[in-house]
């Protein structure tokens, strides 16, 4: 006599059936994950990532964690009394501010995400660009236009840096030992100085240098819209210089697309900009045919 089988227990099967060839095609891979943003304010949000991260691990896919903290920075300036100037928008980094930047992301951020990591059941281990001689930072170069005489200016941001050269030994060695490397955004830099590194940017070049199969960038918005606030769920180079010069994509979403271009020229398989507010967005774009935010290939 045939039993009567309980319709959310089929689908639960289901949706584990529908996982198989993702899990397959994924095994022994490399995922690096950009976590930021509102995602990490949230506690249940915060919850969710890190049994995400561990469930990858559990079926045999290698997590690279890489955070920012902006927001957190700047709340602990203002607790310090010290004072931050912008130039467009850009933070400039003293040596007092870099100082306390590496406090919060090295400090703070990192280990509260390892003991996150830790509450799902997973081992993590907290680093940042400078252990293991993982990345070597330059000074990052900018330019501002002068509004009265539209003359090029070069802004000096202070420490602000990007990653020059990446060394991933220390990443394959804390993997390969079963744990989950969680990585701040800070690195020194040939002259010895210790930069601070945009968390996009540095996920970006640890993303191509590790030949990644994604690169996940975790953010407030639902992924790339069109004009009709539609989500575009597969973009080429060439489409994402449509978007820019029709409009359609704009202000902070421009440098997360470079650095998705940059990642996925220079040996990153695919990047995802993905709405870090949705529970679970990770698994729901790499297991589900569906997919959940905009994918970005070369």
């Amino acid at each position: 006599m045939p039993h009567n089988h309980d319709p959310a227990m089929l689908a639960k099967a289901e949706t584990l059936v529908e996982a198989l060839p993702y899990l397959q095609r994924y095994a022994g891979q490399t995922f690096v994950v950009k976590y930021g943003g509102h995602a990490m304010g949230d506690p249940d949000l915060a919850h969710d990532f890190a049994e995400d991260v561990v469930l990858l691990k559990a079926v045999g896919i290698n997590p690279v964690v890489v955070h920012g903290g902006g927001p957190q920075i700047g709340a602990m300036l203002k607790k310090l009394g010290v004072e931050s100037k912008f130039v467009d928008g850009l933070r400039v980094t003293d040596k007092a501010t870099a100082e306390v930047a590496e406090m919060v992301l090295s400090g703070a951020i990192n280990k509260e995400i390892v003991r996150w990591i830790a509450g799902a059941g997973g081992k993590a281990i907290g680093i940042s660009g400078k252990d293991g001689g993982l990345v070597t930072a330059s000074k990052v170069q900018r330019t501002t236009k002068d509004p009265g005489s539209n003359i090029e200016q070069v802004v000096d941001l202070g420490f602000v840096g990007e990653p020059k050269t990446v060394d991933t030994s220390v990443i394959k060695t804390i993997s390969d030992a079963g744990m989950i490397p969680v990585i701040a955004p800070i690195a020194v830099g040939e002259d010895g100085e210790t930069y601070n590194i945009n968390a996009d940017t540095m996920a970006g070049a640890i993303a191509a240098a590790l030949g990644a199969a994604r690169l996940f960038l975790l953010t407030d918005v639902a992924g790339v819209l069109n004009k009709d606030k539609q989500l575009l769920t597969d973009l080429r180079p060439a489409d994402i210089e449509k978007l820019q010069q029709d409009g359609t994509i704009s202000g902070g979403m421009i440098p997360k697309l470079e650095t998705c271009i940059h990642a996925v020229e220079a040996g990153c398989e695919a990047a995802v900009v993905l709405d870090g507010r949705v529970p679970h967005a990770m698994l729901l774009e790499i297991f589900t045919s569906r997919g959940a935010g905009t994918l970005i290939r070369a």
